[in-house]
């Protein structure tokens, strides 16, 4: 080893809670520069790694590893890249190998340096140019892009569903890249399926050659040269879901996020992080610009602007004539008993029908219905490997559990008792959609052909290009009523939507978790938004609410689509019960063979707690089992940890990290920290 130069510390993709160290240190032929990518040995294999900076030359570890190989066609990542994976993993409770390698798209991490330059040479194609020219400017967009163009934020850009949020995006990045034409802008979307009109709207405008997108619904080859064009600063634009919060992009100069109050920024495996909360970071910490955009933001990120954290822009009104529909409550007590739908509901979908418009019905519930039961027994179609039911899908006869993934054939009789009739109990899509199908089957178009409905969810739109197919055959009016869960209430600007139908939004106000109300909140203001965007229509726009509880606040404040009240009275109660955001909180969740182990794990976790806080500002909580308690054969628990000061919580995370590294009780599988868990 003697003829090796250097010694460099290299972060590998260390397993979660590994005993090896983070970083590692390697013998290297040359001195390497901090981030750059190389190929090192891990034990038996070799394994993609980057380099952290110089090891102590003083210290002589044995048996010291050569460095493999260099990826030198790629420039080093960059010390602020470098510096956000260090504050993602030390917040969130990571290893830095973990955070960084995962950052990095799978394909990278299995070249070595030849095969790499192979794909270097393999240029993509230019593309299309420019052939959307700006769009002209209300008075409110034109005020929200100057306070954008003159400061950098934390802006949140509350614009009402329509008010034209996306226009204000694309002229934000067209004026920073005429400032700036080597500057880099990252958008962030909350799904994958928001992704392909959003990157149409934005080739439109800039070019194909311009605009890379980053998702895991592409291809590891794509994904490698999206981002490659990123690293390289050849892409202008990347647009996103949550994993490219973390994209190496040395020219970044805008963060946009929209739809920010979206669950979906925040991964639930892994590094848990929040992209959202990132974004945040990212923009402070590299002098970037960042425009959080919704219509009915996160209670975090509004808290942040009252208390003078975050800049509000305000955009009240939609572009052009639109309008946000008129809220019809339809009280559930007095309508024919059982009815799934009301009849003036009913009425005025055949109305919407007759007129040649579309009407949308959303469920947040896909499957034929929750659950198979037998009415001479207690049988239910439980999943034999959850503590959950299965879900009876009819179009291919299956019980299905959205949990695990176990599937098998509906069973021609009761397996406990042999009695033939079994039945579907409550509701799901897609026997909301047979259901309408026999309600309307009379409904006739204006040409006096009968209604077409459609079903939008995670089953139908499964298959590629299934999404993209379905989405068009709204557009172009070949659907009359569409039903779905709420993938079809987010951010698609239907234009011929009049009517939209929440038939049971009720669960949500009295769930066990305390963000059911925000949630629901935004979702129905969100379904709302898709109703009413074309001016010729606006006036006859509708949406209407099945519910048990008319009188509930949260509905009048949806009445009046009157977001600001909802958050103060929300906040009011958050504040008094000591919940976030004025409080911050931590999950530790064990998955075991047994309960006992899971919650034997916990225990002993929280009795090291009092030592590592002396000041007794840190709540530690007693273990529970999970909501779905078994999943997989896997038994689930949880622990939560509380206090109303962040560092605090950060200090005590980081003191009981290697203690619940130490404790290893017999029949624990995995155990995971999830700092601000958006579910408890």
């Amino acid at each position: 080893m003697a003829d090796l130069a250097a010694r460099v510390q290299v972060v590998v993709p260390t397993p979660a809670h590994s005993s090896l160290g983070d970083p590692l240190t390697y013998a290297s032929e040359e001195p390497l520069a901090p981030g750059s990518i190389v190929r090192v040995p891990l034990g038996r294999r070799q394994v993609c790694g980057v380099v952290w900076g110089e090891a102590d030359e003083s210290v002589d570890p044995p048996n010291l590893k050569p460095i493999a190989g260099v990826l030198g066609e790629l420039p080093p990542l960059s010390p602020a890249w470098r510096q956000l994976v260090t504050f993602t993993a030390n917040y969130y409770q990571r290893s830095l190998g973990e955070v960084a390698l995962a950052a990095l798209p799978p394909q990278l991490r299995e070249l070595d340096a030849i095969q790499l330059a192979r794909r270097l040479r393999r240029t993509a194609g230019e593309g299309t140019g420019p052939t959307d020219p700006p769009h002209a400017l209300t008075s409110e967009q034109d005020a929200a892009l100057a306070q954008i163009d003159a400061g950098r934020g934390p802006f949140l850009l509350f614009g009402a569903t329509g008010s034209g949020k996306t226009e204000v995006y694309l002229q934000a990045v067209a004026r920073l890249l005429a400032r700036e034409p080597e500057a880099q802008a990252l958008v962030l979307v909350p799904e994958i399926n928001l992704t392909p009109q959003l990157q149409a709207r934005f080739e439109a405008r800039f070019g194909a050659a311009a605009v890379v997108a980053m998702h895991s619904g592409l291809t590891p080859p794509q994904r490698l040269r999206a981002w490659i064009a990123a690293h390289r600063g050849q892409a202008r634009i990347v647009l996103g879901t949550r994993m490219a919060v973390l994209a190496s992009l040395p020219t970044l100069r805008l963060i946009v996020v929209d739809e920010e109050h979206d669950p979906s920024y925040k991964q639930q495996e892994g590094a848990r992080y929040s992209a959202r909360d990132l974004a945040i970071y990212r923009g402070h910490a590299e002098a970037v610009t960042v425009v959080l955009g919704s219509a009915t933001p996160s209670l975090e990120s509004w808290q942040a602007c009252r208390k003078g954290r975050y800049r509000q822009l305000d955009m009240a009104l939609r572009v052009g004539e639109g309008r946000l529909p008129a809220v019809r409550l339809v009280d559930m007590q007095h309508q024919p008993k059982g009815a799934l739908f009301s009849p003036p509901l009913l009425e005025a979908i055949r109305a919407r029908i007759a007129r040649g418009e579309q009407s949308l019905v959303f469920l947040n519930r896909r499957g034929y219905a929750p659950v198979l039961a037998c009415n001479a027994c207690d049988w239910k179609s439980e999943c034999p490997h959850c503590s959950a039911f299965r879900v009876f899908h009819k179009i291919d006869r299956t019980l299905r559990c959205h949990h695990c993934g176990y599937t098998e054939r509906v069973p021609r009789a009761c397996p406990a008792c042999g009695n033939v009739d079994i039945a579907p109990v409550g509701r799901g899509t897609e026997r909301l959609e047979e259901q309408l199908a026999e309600l309307l089957a009379d409904a006739q178009r204006p040409d006096g052909t009968t209604a077409r409905i459609a079903r939008m969810d995670a089953d139908t739109t499964r298959a590629k290009g299934e999404l993209e197919r379905q989405l068009a055959q709204v557009h172009a009016g070949d659907v009359d009523v569409l039903v779905g869960t709420q993938m079809v209430t987010k951010g698609h600007d239907f234009r011929r939507i009049t009517l939209v139908a929440a038939v049971n939004p009720d669960t949500a106000l009295f769930a066990s978790d305390f963000r059911a109300p925000e949630r629901l909140f935004a979702l129905l203001m969100q379904a709302g938004g898709r109703a009413g965007r074309d001016a010729a229509q606006a006036e006859a726009s509708e949406m209407w609410v099945q519910t048990w509880h008319p009188q509930h606040p949260l509905y009048a404040a949806l009445r009046r689509h009157d977001f600001p009240a909802f958050a103060e009275a929300e906040l009011k109660q958050r504040e008094a019960a000591g919940m976030p955001p004025f409080a911050y909180q931590a999950l530790l969740r064990a998955e075991a063979r047994t309960q006992a182990a899971a919650q034997a794990f916990l225990a002993a976790a929280a009795a090291e707690a009092p030592a590592l806080d002396p000041s007794g500002r840190v709540t530690v909580y007693a273990p529970v089992p999970m909501g779905v308690q078994r999943v997989a054969n896997v038994e689930r628990a949880q622990l939560l940890v509380e206090s109303a000061s962040r560092p605090a919580l950060q200090a005590f995370l980081a003191a009981w990290q290697p203690l619940l590294q130490a404790t290893r009780p017999a029949g624990l599988i995995r155990w995971a920290v999830d700092v601000d868990p958006l579910a408890i």
